[in-house]
């Protein structure tokens, strides 16, 4: 790229003042974020957590599944087993190692797709105003439902299991997406620059896709940091109550039930997993605060 000169003074291309203010921009985002103590420390439990998902295999001292009758309910350090065993001799970080894997993953994979369709009607309800009404209607209906009622009544219909928890989940995310992507469009598709977009021939698909849907992507972001936490958290209360992971899955909530039988002669077996559980959700939130502070401009950093 070449700069030009006019009367001894260089003149920067529009392209290039382009990508400097948004480099400069980005730049004072992260700053911002690197600024807030809790959304590091957030980010830090998070990355650990992930770390812990992607390597339990390789970690994870025993078999989540593997039973040692012999050596039921053992307590902190016994026989080789760091945390314990269960009821049925399996060893307990072994199975919240794994667990980590299964959580994080109906997490993101309920998020990810919840989110994805919410865009999709969030942006086509904001941009045509005839399909807003019957979109919003059905996100309104949705919304009438509490969170963790609407997904019992899915699974109540499609059945128990961890492929039905993350539908059941995912649709429940919806309508959250949908309303914020829907607001965005709203304060977008009015502006001058859409209008000459308009005015040049570009095509309804290319101005919401390529135009509009990068000036949401950073309340899509946040929400959906924000919404991971609580994601996690409900499929572990589904799975506490039978209706998610079946056993002998190592996934949190299912470890919790199971430990209510011996919660006096193997504490660990409950305590364990639900600090994982809260650690993870105060990790996601205090991270999406974050993400929500350095990403909006009304917010000055300190």
């Amino acid at each position: 790229m070449q700069s030009n000169e006019v009367n001894g003074n260089i003149v920067v291309p529009s392209a290039a003042r382009s990508v400097g203010k948004s480099y400069s921009k980005n730049h004072e985002r992260l700053h911002k974020l690197l600024k807030n103590k809790l959304a590091c420390l957030g980010l830090l439990i998070i990355t650990v957590f992930i770390g812990i998902a992607l390597l339990a295999p390789l970690i994870a001292p025993y078999s989540p599944y593997e039973q040692h009758l012999t050596q039921q309910n053992l307590g902190f350090n016994q026989d080789g087993h760091l945390l314990g065993t269960d009821n049925y001799g399996r060893d307990l970080l072994s199975r919240v190692l794994y667990g980590t894997r299964i959580s994080l993953g109906v997490g993101f994979s309920s998020v990810a797709i919840g989110a994805s369709i919410g865009t999709l009607f969030g942006l086509f309800a904001g941009f045509y105003k005839r399909a807003d009404t019957l979109i919003m209607r059905v996100m309104d209906i949705l919304f009438s439902f509490p969170g963790i009622l609407l997904a019992m009544l899915i699974i109540a219909v499609t059945g128990t299991g961890l492929r039905n928890v993350i539908i059941a989940i995912s649709i429940w995310q919806i309508p959250t997406f949908a309303r914020i992507v829907r607001g965005s469009v709203l304060s977008t598709k009015h502006k001058e620059y859409i209008t000459a977009l308009r005015s040049e021939g570009a095509s309804d698909l290319t101005i919401i896709f390529k135009h509009i849907l990068p000036n949401s992507l950073s309340p899509i972001i946040v929400n959906g940091t924000m919404r991971l936490g609580s994601a996690i958290l409900s499929t572990a209360s589904l799975s506490f109550i039978g209706l998610g992971a079946q056993p002998p899955s190592p996934e949190w909530g299912a470890i919790i039930s199971e430990g209510q039988a011996i919660l006096y002669n193997a504490p660990l077996v409950t305590i364990v997993p639900g600090v994982a559980i809260m650690l993870v959700v105060f990790a996601f939130n205090v991270f999406g605060d974050g993400l929500r502070d350095a990403l909006d401009p009304n917010v000055k950093a300190e």
